[in-house]
């Protein structure tokens, strides 16, 4: 099939297969002057379960999100609920032992259990299964690591190993790593029994109330968009980057990468278990139920650094397109969706309180691609600190722990040498077009008065002018023409073609320009 056929097949509008359900209610923008025990900014899945767990505990729970609830990175995930995330065990007992990496495994164990007896006790219809999960390579130079793998799988009594001969791909593996009984599940389905269960429990909740600030560390106030205000004892900022990253320098501590997803109809035989690749460029491989029944493929992967993709964006889409045509059979393409992910310096995501001082105010971040049970266990880790009550994972994957090791000391100068080549090289960088060169549906740097400025031509031929300048710490943001946004390359701040924060740690616009034609 040639590149055209497959542009052709991809949707032109970006929307998630998950996003597609919709039957989660509409909420108020929070308004005024009020009071709440704990707020927990941010309603994907980390937050939701936060405020689940509270409110059965008893307390008076407020909810805010900047947006539509879960329509944040979970709603635009993979939703694979595993404790296998890549070449990960083998690396991890190297770096913090073999103790730790135990309680790493067990923690995302328990997440995905509290996720299934959740879904069972609530009666929530969400496509949960268990499935194997599968780590495959395709090249023999990367054998080597998976062996190494099977081995950490070992020595922390992971149920798995070496399984090539179970491999279900339709092309030939040189090896694979079986973590058996993982799951899979569908996210929005989970997530509103949940917030509907809320709702019977009194939980107060707004959507479109975006949090600029917190006004004190002590008795904390947080300052909506509006100039609305809600003070609260404790709060949980759950936003996925954390909006107010300058308290403990979260913004020197999480790169940030994106990928892509389609999911395909297909006559071809669909894997019953799920499947990621060693090998690069990424693929991750699993099915979902369909509206009537049937069978889609889901095909992930071939990411990069936010803002830094090397080709026009629309190509990653393409590639996952040809993975589909060249293996599965690929007939029709009828979502496709990207996300943004966030990684510590460890691997190991920040959950509990966000700096020393600050008891008051907790976080939960850096899920590595791997936010289900991740994000599930966050919020028993968070609900527990918020009732006083011990939880064996919270000094593993405190925010606060002791220690900044050999390897993430150069993962701290590399990601920051990183922010600041891209910080010299965005103001280096010329606008070669000018508006009139803009076509409908174009976008990217033009020359305006002899000054360099963000256009976009929409459907109807007017152009949106921007100054490409990043709010949050002045990067120059880059052009995404799959997702007609403005992306940041420093720290990941995305931006709609007229300027509006899509993703965070940024919450102010991007300035408009006089002259939008």
């Amino acid at each position: 099939m040639s590149q055209n056929d497959q542009q052709s097949r991809i949707p032109e509008s970006n929307e998630s297969f998950w996003r597609a359900y919709k039957e989660l209610p509409d909420y108020p923008a929070f308004t005024g002057n009020k009071s709440t025990e704990v707020a927990v900014v941010g309603a994907g899945i980390a937050g939701v379960i936060t405020a689940y767990l509270l409110a059965k505990e008893g307390k008076k729970v407020t909810l805010l999100d900047a947006g539509k609830l879960i329509d944040g990175v979970t709603g635009y995930t993979t939703a694979k609920i595993s404790a296998q995330h890549g070449l990960y065990y083998a690396p991890l007992i190297k770096l913090v032992g073999e103790k730790q990496a135990q309680l790493y495994y067990e923690a995302n164990m328990e997440g995905l259990k509290f996720i299934e007896g959740t879904a069972k006790e609530l009666n929530i219809d969400c496509d949960f299964s268990h499935r194997d999960a599968f780590i495959y390579s395709t090249k023999d130079s990367t054998v080597k690591l998976l062996e190494k793998e099977a081995e950490a799988y070992q020595q922390l009594g992971i149920d798995g190993g070496l399984a090539r001969e179970e491999s279900e791909l339709p092309f030939p593996v040189t090896e694979a790593l079986v973590m058996r009984n993982q799951a899979q599940f569908h996210p929005v389905k989970f997530l509103t029994g949940l917030v509907k269960e809320m709702e019977k429990m009194g939980v107060e909740i707004h959507e479109q109330s975006r949090a600029m600030k917190i006004l004190s560390k002590k008795d904390p106030v947080i300052q909506t968009e509006n100039l609305s205000h809600l003070s609260c004892d404790k709060v949980v900022v759950a936003t996925h980057y954390p909006f107010n990253d300058f308290d403990g320098m979260y913004f020197s501590r999480l790169s940030v990468n994106r990928s892509y997803a389609i999911a395909v109809r297909t006559n071809g035989k669909i894997p019953e278990s799920m499947y990621i690749s060693a090998d690069s460029p990424s693929r991750s491989i699993r099915f979902t139920p369909g509206e009537d029944g049937e069978k889609l493929l889901l095909l992930g992967g071939d990411g990069h650094a936010t803002g830094q993709s090397s080709v026009d964006t629309m190509e990653h889409y393409e590639n996952l397109a040809k993975f589909g045509e060249d293996y599965f059979a690929a007939e029709d393409i009828p979502y496709r969706w990207s996300s943004q992910d966030m990684t510590t310096l460890d691997k190991i995501p920040y959950v509990g309180t966000i700096t020393a001082g600050y008891e008051n105010i907790l976080v939960a971040t850096g899920f590595h691609k791997w936010g289900m049970a991740n994000g599930a266990i966050a919020g028993r880790i968070l609900t527990d600190q918020i009732v006083g009550r011990e939880n064996p994972y919270a000094a593993l994957f405190d925010p606060t722990r002791p220690k900044v090791k050999t390897a993430d000391a150069a993962s701290f100068l590399k990601d920051n040498a990183s922010v600041a080549k891209e910080l010299v090289s965005g103001k280096l960088k010329k606008a070669s077009k000018t508006i009139d060169d803009l076509e409908k549906g174009q976008g990217g740097l033009v020359k305006v008065d002899g000054k360099k400025a963000g256009g976009y031509r929409d459907e109807y031929g007017q152009v949106h002018l921007v100054k490409p300048t990043c709010t949050h710490m002045g990067c120059d943001v880059a052009w995404n023409d799959a997702e007609t946004s403005w992306d940041c390359p420093c720290h990941g701040s995305r931006f709609s073609h007229t300027g509006e924060v899509l993703e965070g740690p940024a919450v102010k616009p991007l300035k408009k320009l006089e002259g939008g034609i």
